[in-house]
């Protein structure tokens, strides 16, 4: 593992993900806690290149959380699949880069943005791939608010049953769902527990810490036979101090001059630190 390497890149997508956070905004509190997290996989865990994207040999990731797809179209076009002047056409009419993934764009493997959907879409390919005996792996991320839908529990229900150890639910706990904390709404803890009794194999991590993402991942598959889960603890809005944690700040619209002074606050300047006062919520 490069840590310098992923470090930078992890910073270049947050750049990526502020300047999509305007001329109609994206998701960016959510977006940016999922960056390492996307990051990593695709750096030291993830068999999927730009020379590869139609090869059945290569891995899939399913980016459940649809609404983090600046995040995932950052890593891709840091990694070469998707030409990086093309993020500058998000939301454009000329262009299928929007506020969710659409698979008219390189690396985007399915649809989603309904919540709840892709566990199930996972599993189907990893039992495929199970029972042609083939050694691809399988990544769903998904939000720790999505866990409201049944459906994700159901999907857990089915991987165990068919022994799917190729297959990784990858959790960001953000602790956030929209404009409401998750323990506020419907308590999600004890979370580990809960895929346990599922009969997951859970592992619980920092999510913004490279070298707790490998220690775990370099376990794949955590236990013979059964579904893989990564519970990973983050922070929504990571690396801006103004928008961390903040409920109002699950949807962004930020205008050109505001981009500017984020940029600015990413790269640890707190002299120019927008407060809740200067920013605008849209």
């Amino acid at each position: 593992m490069n840590k310098q390497l992923l470090e930078q890149q992890a910073l270049n997508v947050r750049e990526h993900v502020i300047r999509m956070s305007t001329g109609g905004g994206c998701f960016t509190g959510a977006s940016l806690s999922a960056v390492d997290l996307i990051v990593y996989l695709y750096n030291n865990f993830l068999n999927i290149t730009a020379d590869n994207l139609d090869d059945p040999d290569r891995d899939y990731l399913f980016l459940s959380k649809g609404h983090d797809v600046p995040a995932l179209y950052g890593t891709l076009a840091e990694i070469g699949i998707l030409e990086k002047e093309r993020l500058a056409n998000h939301l454009s009419i000329d262009d299928h880069i929007y506020w969710h993934p659409n698979t008219k764009i390189p690396g985007i493997e399915f649809h989603s943005g309904s919540l709840g959907h892709l566990p199930s879409v996972a599993l189907g390919v990893a039992m495929d791939l199970k029972m042609r005996k083939a050694s691809n792996k399988v990544v769903c991320i998904l939000g720790d608010g999505e866990l409201n839908e049944g459906s994700c529990w159901e999907a857990v229900l089915v991987a165990n049953a068919y022994e799917l150890d190729n297959l990784v639910y990858v959790i960001d706990r953000n602790h956030f769902q929209a404009n409401v904390r998750t323990e506020d709404l419907i308590p999600l803890e004890p979370i580990h527990n809960k895929f346990t009794a599922f009969g997951a194999a859970v592992t619980r991590i920092n999510g913004h810490d490279f070298d707790d993402l490998h220690r775990a991942f370099s376990r794949f598959p955590f236990s013979k036979d059964r579904l893989n889960v990564v519970v990973a603890d983050t922070v929504r809005g990571k690396g801006l101090p103004s928008i961390q944690e903040r409920a109002d700040r699950w949807f962004c619209n930020f205008s050109a001059e505001e981009v500017e002074q984020l940029l600015v606050e990413l790269h640890g300047d707190t002299t120019t630190q927008l407060t809740s006062e200067t920013l605008i919520v849209r």
